[in-house]
């Protein structure tokens, strides 16, 4: 090996491993990112179903509904201003807390990629994740 040579090999590993390992630790930020606001919709749905369904009323179920969705959501990071809240209803739409009724809610949110500037154009990229949660109302309740 010639004098000039010597060492070379370990700046070369060196960055080889800086460029392959960069690349790789954005993408593990970036899917844990995605999984914690799936997560997070997830557990949002689920609350919200429930807590609607344990109200006295359709306004106070829908009020309770989407503050159970936004405490399950910032407990992952996602802000309240970040998701939507949907709830329907059958078989009569319009009397969600009857006596076998089921109840869907629908949370919609999205999750920007981590390190990625705005200023590239268009916003930032995002995921958008939905979850649906159908939380059936007792045949056996009183009705409200």
């Amino acid at each position: 090996m010639r004098r000039a040579e010597r060492g070379s090999a370990l700046i070369e590993v060196t960055w080889l491993a800086i460029l392959l390992l960069v690349p790789l630790v954005y993408v593990l930020i970036s899917v844990f990112d995605v999984q914690r606001g799936a997560f997070g919709v997830s557990a949002a749905s689920r609350a919200a179903g429930r807590a609607y369904t344990l109200a006295d009323s359709d306004a106070e179920g829908r009020r309770q509904a989407h503050a159970a969705a936004a405490t399950a959501l910032a407990d992952q990071g996602i802000p309240a201003d970040r998701f939507t809240l949907d709830i329907g209803c059958r078989p009569v739409p319009g009397d969600c807390l009857s006596p076998g009724s089921v109840v869907t809610v629908v949370v919609r949110s999205r999750v920007d990629l981590p390190l990625v500037p705005a200023a590239l154009g268009g916003g930032a990229p995002s995921f958008r994740l939905e979850s649906v949660h159908r939380v059936p109302v007792g045949r056996y309740v009183e009705s409200r």
